[in-house]
């Protein structure tokens, strides 16, 4: 039995990571520390029975320290962070606050408790980061591998390249013993339509444009939740400390290629779904239309990567890793999933409205 102590668990990673964790490995005991920012929703992880929901900021170190001695923590996950570019863009301060700050209080927390009060335990600390913190790459380069200089782009990306080289720090100078990985995007249930693939989903039942940034020609890695919570646990269980590990999706598709997809599957989904054309009368595949007629180019976004790609051979190695969904599996589930579950997402459009 062991007693992990996730950071964010309540927002869209971390809430699938605390289902998949309780599921593979029922008799350890998951303490959720989340801010329960807009991003955060405690109904994500509602009846996991071995997840303690403590609602509380990282940057707090004297909570984090309480919560390690009291509830026994060996092995810290860190998902808390704010990572949405375009906030990062209009506002900086919160991805500052949180990624570097935030960071680096629990790891002078966990270096407090299990380093320097001399308990000798053995303990992990799990930073979850970004393939965004290598900048971007040409049509021609080599995918992203765990020794590619870095070169971040946007506040988000620097923040957790920033947050990147802490951790590294405190396992070198301090002999934390803690590994990382960099993982490429990220879909699935639970994640807050702000990001592109429920996004353009919820637009696409709500018959509202579904914006496209540029040419819609950027291209990106997409790596299903669960295949990224299993490559959380291979870290964890076979990481070597001090070690970061690429987890990508195998999966590298241009946005309009993956926006052609969702529109396909919404389309889909009024054929084959009973009811569905009542529930979401506003759908233009509900009116005998296309989703595709939605589609809206705008401005792109300021300082746009490219491509990202991900080299996971040392993750495939070392780890025995390797995505298990294809892409239109995993989003053909996906989108069942929200269809299914309007409860969860449609106070959150509330809330936004």
């Amino acid at each position: 039995m062991a007693n992990l102590l996730v950071t964010g668990g309540a927002g869209f990673i971390g809430g699938n990571f605390v289902h998949y964790w309780a599921n593979k490995h029922p008799a350890d005991r998951l303490i959720v520390l989340d801010a329960l920012t807009y991003a955060g929703n405690e109904s994500t992880i509602a009846g996991v029975e071995q997840a303690e929901l403590v609602v509380g900021d990282i940057c707090d170190t004297a909570l984090v320290e309480k919560l390690l001695r009291e509830r026994g923590i060996t092995a810290i996950v860190h998902f808390a962070a704010e990572s949405h570019v375009d906030r990062s863009i209009t506002g900086p301060d919160a991805f500052i606050e949180t990624n570097i700050l935030g960071t680096n209080s629990l790891l002078k927390a966990a270096r407090q408790v299990w380093l320097d009060d001399g308990s000798g335990q053995p303990h992990r600390f799990h930073h979850i980061s970004t393939d965004e913190v290598f900048g971007s790459l040409g049509p021609e380069d080599p995918a992203f591998h765990e020794a590619t200089p870095y070169a971040p782009n946007s506040p988000y990306s620097a923040s957790k390249a920033s947050s990147d080289h802490l951790v590294r720090a405190y396992h070198h100078t301090f002999g934390l013993e803690v590994t990382t990985s960099n993982c490429s995007n990220n879909y699935g249930p639970y994640q807050y339509p702000e990001k592109l693939i429920p996004l353009f989903l919820l637009n696409a039942l709500s018959g509202k444009p579904l914006p496209i940034y540029g040419d819609g020609m950027n291209v990106r890695d997409w790596l299903h939740v669960e295949d990224h919570c299993r490559g959380i646990e291979a870290c964890l269980e076979r990481g070597k400390p001090g070690e970061t590990y690429n987890i990508g999706g195998g999966a590298e598709l241009p946005n309009m290629a993956v926006i052609d997809t969702i529109c396909a599957e919404v389309d889909r989904a009024m054929e084959e779904v009973s009811g569905l054309a009542e529930r979401f009368p506003d759908a233009p595949a509900a009116k005998g239309g296309k989703t595709s007629q939605l589609k809206a180019f705008v401005e792109d976004r300021k300082g746009h990567d490219r491509r990202y790609a991900i080299d996971e051979t040392k993750a495939r190695a070392e780890l025995g890793y390797a995505p298990a969904r294809g892409f239109e599996e995993g989003l053909r589930s996906t989108l069942r999933w929200y269809l299914d579950n309007e409860d969860w997402w449609m106070p959150l459009l509330k809330l936004a409205s």
